[in-house]
């Protein structure tokens, strides 16, 4: 139960990057020199789809799923910090906190890595 509840709340957060990216998007195509948005909008379009697919491999026992959750977690948590930080840099000129762009893209390496692993994990049999 535990399990379907934060497979729903990522569903619902990938929904949200998306959105976000979506508008992240055409703010960049109307406004000069906005590349940092459009950096930020490929990244969160990106990783929302990314959330999707780990949640559907975990729903169907492809991945290990806690590892696969922990994964799809980093990638929201990662792709808000890195775009988050660019976005507030182009709207407010300063960002979100030191450094917080490139620790967001440390943590999408991760997740990836994560992703990886609970791939090759074997899959507890029922």
């Amino acid at each position: 139960m535990r399990q379907a509840r934060l497979l729903r709340i990522l569903v619902i957060l990938a929904g949200i990057m998306g959105a976000d990216g979506v508008i992240l998007a055409a703010a960049s195509a109307h406004q000069p020199d906005a590349s940092r948005l459009a950096s930020a909008s490929s990244m969160l379009l990106f990783h929302s789809s990314a959330v999707l697919a780990v949640v559907a491999l975990a729903e169907r026992g492809i991945i290990h799923a806690r590892i696969g959750i922990a994964a799809a977690s980093g990638f929201v948590i990662a792709t808000a910090l890195f775009a988050g930080d660019l976005t507030l840099r182009q709207f407010a000129g300063h960002g979100l906190f030191p450094f917080a762009a490139p620790s967001g893209g440390t943590l999408l390496i991760i997740s990836w890595l994560a992703l990886a692993v609970a791939a090759a994990w074997p899959r507890r049999v029922s």
